[in-house]
């Protein structure tokens, strides 16, 4: 089954000129056939939606409605993030600012120690979207990494959008009006809308559709090398966006097509030996191009197996399905409480009128073979995606069955929760199947059934429709970084440390490496990597414990000023010189600063005060000399 079978072949194209736009008096002719006589008024040329001009106004209706939904950060790029949770945006600009480096410096792309010193991180196993931050340097050197930011969920979620409707226009459906429906669900769906504040890696899905093409054509494939090498480049080059969904695609068209195999098995002895040959080269090729990286992400320094526990029983409630996502029009923060795992997962949300109107596109189309296939694997992946434990509005229902499935290889380092966006793009093609059907009806009551196809996109997409994203104001990175004055203290193989030390919910010490390109390293840091530090362990957030990471961490959060004895003294200066910390730095306006600044005096004595931080200088007390 090819997506080119979904095509209606009765229905003309509702959209398709019926001429050309522009006619020269020469070329165009009377009623009679004539040629219009000398000296007649020639008739005025006619402006005509060609499909190129319409491809262009959806594409331009795209780009809008991502500029309007990430309005609030491009405001103020450096200055505003995420109103709920703030250290992904802070982890994207050190990986933006990490290619930089690979680009100008040739720097090893797939780990670094220029945060977690001196352990380091697998960078291949923490996402480090290089086939995004590369082609953003120019945009990170001219602008800074949290301009790059903005723009990446900007052209991320416009792009996944254009890239479906092109997909869905060309092979699928004819009626544009049905592809840009599908398109729009797929680039600002409440998924979309969920993750773009935090994960552009995720939201970047503008290859997906191509993938998912080219898969489809093998199997009706004259030359399946030519289109096994082509899927091979597409698959490694969104290895280096996510490889996450790049799994989640191959899963969702293995189950289309297996769904489409059992109930068309005569399709089979057509269509096995160029898919097989084209998916032979591909694994080929792919397996050759990703096999040192793939390499490093598993027995490399810093690799990890298996997710931390923090993430791995992350699904959603089955109420989800049938509210509408908090960054949307009818959204409702407070309403959506426990119903996700936080908001930056909100994978599924459709909301009761769209959840309704799926289950009647399914109901009316059920027929055919491919919307019977669709459903099949939406509803796999939507029941996978309430992970370990089902729940209704939090009450525990029992046990679901990706408990069976949580420790396979490969499916042991996925998130449950995001098979939502599977869920997502099948219902987006649903709905595109739906209009290209009611479009090409051939009754008498034509428009008013159009216009009852129109009145139901609206009930069912308008609660949901995007709304610009919710931020909040975070601080400046200090004039001590931006002013280079920490040049005066720290080496190349030394550290800054800031106050509190980076961690998971202190990532501010990130976005200032990130303004400088990474020229100083950090101790600590956001990131995946393995407990205890031991190549092969679990994976969890962060790097070793740290006495004076927690210790810091507690007074910033508490305010209170603990008193310390000689061996927590020593214990933290043994920290230090395992950090090779040049310098102490605590920003004046860093909340608590006034316990902070006492506790850390307890520990290397009276600091000072240069321009906007409390400074103190460390390395006669780190000096492995000494």
């Amino acid at each position: 089954m090819t997506p080119a079978e979904t095509r209606v072949d009765s229905a003309p194209d509702a959209d398709a000129p019926t001429g050309s736009p522009l006619v020269t008096d020469a070329d165009r002719v009377t009623d009679a056939g004539r040629a219009p006589e000398p000296g007649r008024p020639a008739a005025r040329r006619r402006w005509r939606w060609t499909p190129r001009r319409l491809d262009l106004a959806v594409h331009g209706v795209f780009l809008l409605a991502a500029v309007w939904v990430t309005s609030r950060i491009w405001a103020d790029p450096a200055g505003r993030v995420a109103s709920l949770y703030s250290s992904d945006p802070a982890q994207v600009q050190f990986f933006l600012a990490h290619s930089v480096r690979v680009v100008l410096r040739g720097e090893f792309p797939f780990y670094t120690d220029q945060f977690n010193y001196p352990d380091g991180v697998n960078l291949m196993a923490n996402t480090a979207i290089l086939a995004l931050g590369i082609p953003m340097v120019p945009v990170t050197l001219l602008f800074g990494p949290a301009v790059s930011f903005v723009t990446l969920v900007t052209l991320g979620l416009a792009g996944t959008a254009a890239a479906w409707y092109h997909v869905l226009s060309r092979h699928v459906v004819r009626t544009r009006l049905a592809a840009a429906v599908g398109g729009w669900f797929c680039g600002f769906s409440p998924a979309m809308l969920s993750h773009a504040n935090w994960h552009p890696n995720i939201i970047s899905q503008f290859l997906l559709p191509f993938i998912v093409w080219r898969v489809l054509v093998l199997t009706r494939a004259t030359r399946p090398v030519r289109d096994g090498v082509l899927l091979a480049l597409l698959v490694t080059a969104q290895a280096f966006i996510n490889e996450e969904i790049l799994l989640f695609t191959a899963l969702a068209c293995g189950v289309f097509l297996l769904a489409v195999l059992a109930q068309r098995r005569g399709l089979w002895s057509a269509a096995w030996r160029p898919l097989a040959t084209g998916l032979a080269v591909c694994a080929v090729l792919a397996g050759a191009l990703l096999a040192y990286p793939l390499r490093v992400q598993f027995t490399g320094p810093m690799a990890y197996h298996g997710l931390s526990d923090t993430v791995r029983d992350y699904g959603n409630d089955i109420a989800a399905f049938f509210a509408p996502g908090s960054p949307t029009l009818g959204g409702n923060e407070r309403a959506n409480v426990n119903l996700a795992p936080n908001y930056s997962e909100e994978n599924v949300f459709f909301g009761w009128s769209l959840s309704l109107l799926a289950v009647g596109i399914v109901a009316w189309l059920r027929r055919e073979v491919v919307v019977r296939a669709l459903a099949a694997t939406g509803l796999l992946f939507a029941v996978l995606s309430l992970g370990e434990r089902v729940s209704w509005w939090d009450r525990d229902l029992g046990t679901g069955p990706w408990e069976l499935l949580v420790r396979l290889p490969l499916l042991d380092t996925v998130v449950p929760t995001r098979f939502g966006l599977i869920t997502t793009v099948v219902i987006a093609v649903l709905l595109a199947l739906a209009v290209e059907r009611s479009w090409s009806l051939r009754t008498a009551e034509r428009r008013t059934v159009r216009t009852l196809t129109v009145a139901g996109l609206v009930l069912a997409l308008l609660p949901i429709a995007p709304m610009p994203l919710q931020v909040t104001t975070r601080p400046a990175v200090p004039r001590f970084i931006t002013a280079d004055r920490w040049r005066e203290y720290v080496g190349p193989d030394q550290t800054l440390v800031s106050v509190p030390v980076p961690s998971m919910g202190n990532t501010h010490a990130m976005r200032w490496a990130a303004s400088t390109n990474l020229d100083f390293k950090i101790p600590g840091g956001y990131f995946l990597a393995p407990r205890n530090g031991v190549t092969g362990d679990p994976g969890r957030f962060g790097g070793r414990p740290s006495g004076i990471g927690e210790l810091l961490a507690e007074v910033a959060t508490t305010g209170r000023t603990p008193k310390l004895d000689d061996r927590q003294r020593r214990r933290c200066l043994d920290e230090l010189r395992h950090w090779r910390a040049a310098v102490v730095v605590l920003p004046l306006d860093q909340q608590n600063a006034e316990p902070l600044r006492r506790t850390v005096e307890q520990l290397v004595g009276p600091g000072r005060q240069e321009l906007d931080v409390w400074l103190w200088d460390v390395r006669t007390l780190t000096d492995r000399s000494a």
